[in-house]
This record gives structure tokens, C-alpha cells and sequence, in this order.
């Protein structure tokens, strides 16, 4: 039975240009582990977009985040991140375990940080006793649905610079990011002054797979050991290639991020004329919405939706509903109504 839900872009199927790619790339024989024409395309499209880069495609996005912090760290330093970034809250410790970095986790109001925020962490430098803070992380579309400008990364790349530290951006959404400000992938990343980022691609469209990317200083000629040790290193990396080819050679990537977030608007816009709080600006593809309690069980069973905590006032939740490439309006104006009728029940 066929159903769209709001519970994750993870929940989409994949785009039919990308399957026809893997379809394409599946005739004949190819040599394995990325010395394939395929790989060298992608890589190449990567770097058309981003700019001058080393390159490393791994199966998912912890994957991406344990190889380019392993990649860049050594096992006694430590990367600042927001406390609800996926790293620290949905990767059950991979990148301490795997990546072997300490994670500094900070609070942040609405998923982002900003410079004020990280140079408390930035202190027991050349102290033998303290992890060495090597990494500020963050992630472009945070885990609450917000987006950092090309401003917002320079400052952070900037103050990580200053420290002798690096900027990585955990870009599993970076395509809706860039979608809507409306700019490149570049400029927010490479010409923002990011060192490291994980580039996404699954969650916009793809069957599996992400990139691992190094810019300047930071790159390596241990990246490719250290992803191979980290389980990352696809035999038939020709099938996550020809992905990233289908996604960058025609704009397809940059088409499915605004539609999503096109949704996004659409969903918040409705909600919000009902009256109904939304809890951080929804800048990308990420909604979250003050429900009162009673209404959610109903609505989780029919939208497939995640519930992401207490809400503003007592007997509220938050939801999170996320929009994907095929989201259609009727997905969207189907949720609304459903809404809509609650919140008439109950004279809101």
C-alpha cells in the first residue's frame, strides 16, 4: 500500500533519475573500490561544485561524519557541536567510538551555534590533561529545521581559525540549505572557510550514500586509509557515484530541495493560520509544531510523524513533520485538514 508520511526525508523513495543511473552504471564490468569511470565523474562534479577538495564516498552520513573526524583528529582532541546535533544525539556514539574524538556538546536555542557560544569550550589548549579542542561541528539545515547563512559559517570558520581548529559542516540536508538562501553549495561551505563536510545526498533523493570533502589544510593522504578502516570503503563504488552524477550534472539536487522546502512552507504557512505555535522558523524542510497532546496519537498513526518533545505550555507536544522530494500538496493539505478539524473541535 502506497503512503507518504511526515516522519523523515529518509522515508522517500529514491528519485527515478537516480535509479535510472544505477541502472546505467550496472552494464558490464567496472573495476572496484572507486577506480571507475563513474567514481571519477562524481568526484569531479564535487569538486566543479565546491571547489579544489579531496573526496571520499562512504555508504551514510554517520559513516561521513566518523571518517572525516577521524580524518582530521587525533584520538585525544575533542569537537564542540550543538547538544542536538545528529552527532552527538542520534549516532550512538559512533563518532567517539569510530571517529575516536570527544564530543563537547553545547546548548544552543534553536540548533545553531554562534561564535559567543563556542569560546567558553575553547580552553585547556596545550594543557596534557584536557581533550585539545580540534573541531568545531555543525550542521547546515540544523536538527531543529534552521539554516546557517554564509555570515554565519564565516564567523565560526573564522573563530576556528583563529584557534588553530577547523569548521566541519554535517551536511546530510545541505542541498535545502543552499535552496534556500537561494546560493550555491559552495558558498557555504568552501567559500565560507569550511574545512570538512559531509555531503549528503540520501535524504534528498538518493538510495544511499554521502561524501566525505576536505578542503585547504585539511586535506590528507590518510583519507582513504582512514575510511577504509572505518568500514566505509564501497567495493562497487560505481552505484554511489552514479547517484552524486545523476544529483549535480543537471540541477537535479537544487530541484528536489526547493520543492521539499516549497512543502515545508506550505505545511507551516497552514498550521500557523490556525493559530497553532510554531517552535523554530522553518527555513528548509523541517516543521515543528506545538499539538496538544490528545491530538497526536491519531495523527501520528495516519502521518507517520515523530514527536520531539515537551511542549511550549503544559499538555502540549512538539512535532516534527519533515517534507521530502515527492511530498505532493495534497500530502501536505490532507495533514492540514486533519488538523484543521481538530483544532474547530476544539475551538481553537
Amino acid at each position: 500500500m502506497t503512503w507518504r508520511g511526515f516522519g523523515s526525508d529518509n522515508h522517500a523513495g529514491v528519485h527515478p533519475r537516480v535509479l535510472d543511473a544505477i541502472a546505467a552504471a550496472n552494464d558490464g564490468h567496472a573495476i572496484g573500490y572507486g577506480d571507475d569511470p563513474w567514481t571519477e565523474r562524481a568526484t569531479e562534479l564535487i569538486r566543479e561544485h565546491l571547489g579544489p577538495s579531496d573526496v571520499a564516498f562512504t555508504f551514510n552520513g554517520t559513516g561521513a561524519n566518523c571518517v572525516a573526524f577521524a580524518a582530521v583528529c587525533r584520538s585525544w582532541e575533542s569537537v564542540v557541536c550543538p547538544e542536538s546535533a545528529h552527532i552527538n544525539e542520534d549516532e550512538c556514539g559512533a563518532p567517539e567510538r569510530v571517529g575516536g574524538v570527544k564530543l563537547v556538546p553545547v546548548h544552543t536555542p534553536d540548533g545553531k551555534l554562534t561564535p559567543d557560544m563556542v569560546r567558553p569550550q575553547l580552553r585547556g589548549f596545550d594543557f596534557e590533561h584536557h581533550s585539545q579542542p580540534r573541531v568545531i561541528s555543525v550542521s547546515n539545515v540544523s536538527e531543529l529545521g534552521t539554516v546557517y547563512t554564509a555570515e554565519e559559517i564565516k564567523a565560526l570558520a573564522d573563530l576556528a581559525h583563529e584557534n588553530g581548529m577547523l569548521l566541519h559542516v554535517d551536511g546530510a540536508r545541505l542541498a535545502n540549505a543552499a535552496a534556500s538562501l537561494g546560493c550555491s553549495l559552495r558558498d557555504i561551505t568552501a567559500d565560507a572557510g569550511v574545512d570538512v563536510l559531509s555531503f549528503g545526498g540520501t535524504k534528498n533523493g538518493m538510495l544511499a550514500g554521502e561524501a566525505v570533502v576536505l578542503f585547504g589544510d585539511a586535506r590528507t593522504d590518510d583519507l582513504k586509509y582512514v575510511r577504509k578502516q572505518s568500514a566505509q570503503l564501497a567495493s562497487k563504488m560505481r552505484f554511489i557515484a552514479a547517484q552524486f552524477t545523476a544529483m549535480l550534472e543537471d540541477g537535479l539536487w537544487l530541484e528536489l530541495a526547493s520543492h521539499a522546502n516549497a512543502m515545508a512552507r506550505r505545511l507551516a504557512e497552514g498550521v500557523g493560520s490556525m493559530g497553532i505555535r510554531v517552535a523554530y522558523p522553518v527555513e528548509a524542510n523541517e516543521v515543528f509544531a506545538d499539538l496538544p497532546d490528545e491530538w497526536v496519537p491519531a495523527l501520528e498513526e495516519r502521518f507517520r510523524f515523530y514527536t520531539w518533545g515537551q511542549g511550549h505550555d503544559p499538555g502540549m507536544s512538539v512535532v516534527r513533520w519533515v517534507t521530502s522530494w515527492d511530498t505532493r500538496e495534497e500530502d501536505v493539505d490532507a495533514l492540514l485538514k486533519d488538523v484543521r478539524e481538530r483544532a474547530g473541535s476544539a475551538g481553537t
